[in-house]
């Protein structure tokens, strides 16, 4: 009966849990907040893709835009050629929240291949890597990068999947060249995505850990497996540079992509430069998993305990070496410490297994007992902070007396009531993981809507913004140009291409042939050449403010008609 009922779990309930954390995790919500500077940059270069643009030679507002390799701008163009050319973020987010659910069932499959060896897999087989799974699809960095559509996600998920293909095809007891072609594919989508930045951040340091026989002896002996490995690497290789080999061998736009990749090498030591150990909080990203995090990566402690159930001290490596790769680098951004999520779910799963089969035995050891009451302690406090949170904030809609603001104090109190009376007295360490994942899912599905009323809180009412240009019927059949650079995030907003006005080689402008409209932020008159003066006749048609306040400017649009 324990055998059925384990078969029974293990097929249809561990999955459909997965899918369900990943549903609120990932798609609850996606269009809430407004589009941000990274995606308005992929979304614009997708729509003029779609427009009739280069697919193999992005632009972005009509200017070429290869600083980034092509995949994810691919993944929204198709998905605008799907579903028309949408402006509503929650569509355009999709695949990118695909792509993250993806990147937690290949992770699954990662781990279930990493842990067969583990002594403590014969007492629940396949429970550790479930609940690994659940804690990355649930740990906060995950949750805010995967909801967003640039191009983190997709190079990190594709190249944990190319290491689940990987580890298929290593410990297959056939020649699984089949995994290993399917691996080389993956690793070369990654390179699509972001370049070789996988490659450093996540492929290196899983190389570097699982791949020495010393911490990971499970890997077994090379040689037999080297044509496989090689395959691998070399289909990553042919996949991943096709592109940029297309580029350099394309007159036109070699010289120019030439000069962006030299741009993009510098900036990682020019742009957003931070000190050394700007990491060293990253346990916190993993948000409700926090404690247990910290609990994990303490190595006296969670050594033998952990080590039980996972690959520790290869894990820990994993960890410790992205890490410090991280850290080297001078540009950082909380996006980038993504590659740190996996190994670090893989900690926070083996130590919840601990945590619960000591506990469930009733041998009630006391680090643990200490341990698992200041957890349930902290969830409890934070539950009821919640409510308090939301009267601070101060929005209409969820303030006290709205059904919003009188659900999410019902929901947080029996939440915070169940954690007390499960968790800190009777030790119950599963009704604490579902605790915190129920609390995140909560979170998402009652508060996401009240993110956009939190950044438009001083934003004043009655503001005309560059989207209300599409109801003026004299813009409508004319080309877009700006005298200034406008901000991408407006040429988003604007659903269509605004480059600047085309110029000489000389930087003198281009005299129009027949009528165009001018976005700028003053009156042009004394901006054009003196000798148009009699040849253009210049009429303000219509003007928008740039963002949520006067004060942050109004940009005039000007019909430029030339006199024949």
């Amino acid at each position: 009966m324990r055998s059925s009922l384990t078969d029974t779990e293990s097929s249809w309930l561990r999955p459909f849990t997965v899918l369900l954390v990943c549903f609120f995790s990932c798609f609850m919500h996606l269009g809430a907040p407004e589009v941000n500077l990274m995606e308005a940059r992929n979304f614009v270069a997708a729509r003029e893709m779609v427009q009739g643009g280069s697919w193999l030679i992005p632009t972005m507002n009509g200017a070429l835009r290869v600083a980034k390799p092509p995949l994810p701008t691919w993944a929204v163009a198709f998905t605008q050629q799907f579903t028309g050319l949408t402006q509503d973020p929650g569509i355009l987010r999709l695949p990118a929240a695909i792509m993250t659910t993806l990147l937690v069932f290949f992770f699954w499959g990662l781990v279930r291949e990493l842990i067969r060896e583990q002594p403590g897999e014969t007492e629940a087989p396949g429970r550790t890597a479930w609940l690994a799974t659940l804690v990355l699809a649930s740990s906060l960095l995950v949750i805010t990068v995967g909801r967003e559509g640039h191009w983190d996600i997709f190079a990190n998920s594709l190249l944990i999947g190319s290491l689940w293909a990987l580890a298929r095809g290593w410990f297959t007891k056939t020649a699984g060249w089949g995994w290993y072609i399917l691996s080389g594919l993956l690793l070369g989508g990654s390179m699509l995505s972001k370049g070789p930045v996988a490659l450093y951040a996540v492929l290196l340091p899983f190389l570097g850990s699982f791949g020495v026989l010393r911490l990971y002896p499970e890997r077994g002996p090379v040689r037999p497996r080297r044509f496989g490995l090689l395959l691998a690497l070399v289909l990553g290789l042919v996949v991943g540079t096709a592109w940029p080999i297309y580029l350099s061998v394309q007159h036109t736009v070699a010289p120019a992509a030439m000069a962006v990749a030299r741009v993009e090498v510098t900036s990682w030591g020019e742009r957003h430069v931070q000190p050394f150990w700007e990491y060293w909080n990253f346990p916190v990203f993993t948000g409700i998993w926090t404690p247990i995090a910290l609990l994990a990566l303490a190595v006296p402690f969670a050594r033998q305990r952990a080590g039980r159930y996972i690959p520790y001290r290869a894990t820990l490596a994993w960890v410790l070496v992205a890490f410090l790769l991280l850290s080297l680098v001078p540009e950082k951004k909380e996006r980038y410490l993504l590659p740190l999520m996996p190994p670090l779910a893989l900690l926070i799963g083996g130590m919840l297994r601990h945590l619960e089969t000591v506990l469930r035995n009733g041998l009630r050891p006391r680090p643990e007992t200490t341990l698992v009451r200041v957890w349930a302690g902290l969830l409890a406090v934070a539950c009821c902070l919640f409510p308090v949170v939301l009267i601070f904030m101060k929005l209409p809609a969820y303030g006290p007396g709205s059904l919003p603001f009188a659900f999410t104090v019902v929901a947080f109190l029996l939440l915070a009531v169940a954690i007390v009376r499960w968790g800190f007295q009777r030790y119950q360490v599963p009704v604490l993981m579902a605790s915190s994942i129920t609390a995140m899912a909560l979170l998402l599905a009652l508060l996401a809507p009240a993110y956009p009323l939190w950044t438009n809180r001083r934003a004043e009412p009655a503001l005309r913004h560059v989207d209300a240009l599409h109801h003026n019927p004299a813009l409508a059949r004319l080309p877009w140009y700006t005298l200034e650079e406008l901000h991408i995030k407006r040429v988003w907003d604007a659903g269509r291409a605004a480059p600047s006005w085309p110029r000489t080689p000389d930087s003198m402008l281009v005299k129009p042939r027949g009528p165009i409209a001018v976005l700028s932020g003053s009156t042009i008159a004394k901006k054009l050449p003196r000798a148009w003066r009699d040849q253009v006749r210049l009429q303000v048609v219509d003007s928008f403010y740039v963002d949520r306040q006067r004060k942050d400017g109004r940009w005039l649009v000007t019909l430029v008609t030339p006199v024949r």
